[in-house]
């Protein structure tokens, strides 16, 4: 199990550092101020009624960087720094938040995969560290993999979640991005910090995808190695 200590620590590391930047780079860019002075709330409200969007509430929630689209009650939750905010990093993430909005309008094919993948990705969640730790343990000391390929097949469902996840961050940002700029909503300069912003929100799941790749090979070779 050292091995998969070792991949967990780095990519932790890793993700610990992009996490530590994306922070800083939204209390840099929330520090400037927007040039039309739109909050958050009402950046949000406008990205959806220009995609016809009408049946979505904008709530605010507590926490900070904890803005999420729920699509099962249809609500874009903004932290209070973005819902109120007015500012660059306001604008990139409340926008994106919309673009999730806009996914699920159009039917967004990898948001739909997505969803269908989630309750079958709960129930795994509650057993694959169970298995997989017990599944090593039997792997060397019986040599039977049954259990170790039970775990793999759940962690590999987790994987592949966290990879459709992607392109479905990276769409939210491309539209969000897009539909800023078309409609003159930042200034070129406010633009790039929006799009800085979001390419660092981006990389908190890149890292965590290929964190959970490492892991998932790294099972796969046990499974492979030949029993002494």
């Amino acid at each position: 199990m050292t091995g998969v200590y070792l991949i967990s620590m780095l990519f932790g590391a890793i993700g610990m550092f992009v996490s530590w930047r994306l922070k800083s780079k939204f209390k840099e860019y929330s520090e400037i101020g927007l040039a039309n002075g739109l909050s958050g709330q009402e950046i949000a409200e406008r990205m959806l009624h220009d995609n016809g969007i009408y049946d979505v509430r904008i709530l605010s929630v507590d926490g900070q960087l904890s803005d999420h689209y729920n699509p099962s009650d249809k609500t874009v939750n903004l932290s209070a720094d973005v819902y109120y905010g007015r500012s660059a990093a306001a604008a990139a993430v409340a926008a994106h938040e919309c673009g999730h909005a806009v996914q699920h309008a159009k039917a967004y094919s990898f948001l739909q995969l997505r969803s269908t993948l989630v309750p079958a990705l709960n129930i795994a969640n509650n057993f694959t560290p169970m298995l997989l730790m017990i599944g090593v343990m039997v792997l060397y000391s019986t040599g039977s993999k049954l259990l170790l390929m039970i775990g793999v097949a759940l962690f590999a469902l987790a994987t592949l979640f966290s990879f459709v996840t992607l392109p479905v961050e990276f769409d939210a940002s491309s539209r969000a991005l897009k539909w800023m700029e078309e409609r003159n909503i930042t200034t070129p300069r406010e633009h790039d910090m929006a799009k800085d912003a979001l390419k660092w929100a981006a990389s908190t799941y890149v890292v965590a995808a290929l964190g959970m790749l490492a892991q998932l090979l790294y099972y796969v070779n046990l499974l492979n190695r030949r029993n002494d």
